[in-house]
């Protein structure tokens, strides 16, 4: 399969990758896996045992009139433990390489059959400026895109340069997720980086 780069040349990809079908269900799972992934899972509430005090108990068993009581620290007294208690939890799921390879593999292969992957020859920008970039983004006809890099190849200053737009985001090939590669209206990748995709999903 060859790919048109922006410079007028092309580059050459495997059909195996960047040509199978769209498999909906494993990218869900993997788009779910990595939103579940993200979550901190650190609300906690103190249960009875893990509140101060109670230790004695309020008064005798019988001969008050009130009804018997072992702890001052129970679910139905002021200050008294939380009933069903939250406690911190982790929401990671466990997604094995072989899914998500194909997933990512069905993301690239939407994406050029529905013309939102644009490959370019390289994305730079001489000085860290929204316009700069906002106006090699325009040369593209893109606007909302999800540019990608190769690994070690960041641009600082076109970091720097898109940092501050919501509908634009830059990474290298280490950190691409799925999804940004589905949110974002277009996918701008160097033919350097495609070239190191191709390698890490065969």
């Amino acid at each position: 399969m060859k790919l048109e780069v922006t410079n007028g040349s092309s580059v050459d990809v495997s059909d195996s990758t960047f040509g199978r079908e769209y498999n909906e269900a494993l990218v869900h799972q993997v788009v779910t896996a990595y939103q579940a992934g993200g979550r901190a899972g650190t609300k906690a509430h103190k249960n009875r045992s893990a509140v101060s005090g109670g230790g004695a108990k309020p008064w005798r068993q019988k001969g008050t009139g009130r009804a018997r009581a072992g702890t001052t620290r129970g679910p139905i007294w002021r200050s008294g433990g939380k009933t069903f208690a939250a406690t911190p939890r982790d929401f990671s799921q466990k997604i094995n390489k072989k899914m998500l390879r194909a997933a990512y593999s069905s993301i690239f292969s939407e994406l050029i059959r529905s013309e939102r992957l644009r490959v370019v020859d390289k994305f730079e920008v001489t000085q860290p400026k929204t316009k700069d970039a906002l106006a090699k983004l325009s040369d593209l006809g893109v606007e909302s895109a999800y540019i990608i890099v190769a690994a070690d190849k960041g641009d600082d200053n076109l970091f720097l340069s898109v940092r501050n737009l919501s509908y634009v985001d830059v990474d290298e090939i280490g950190g691409i997720n799925p999804v940004s590669l589905i949110k974002f209206e277009h996918v701008v990748i160097t033919e350097d980086a495609i070239k190191e995709v191709e390698q890490w999903l065969q």
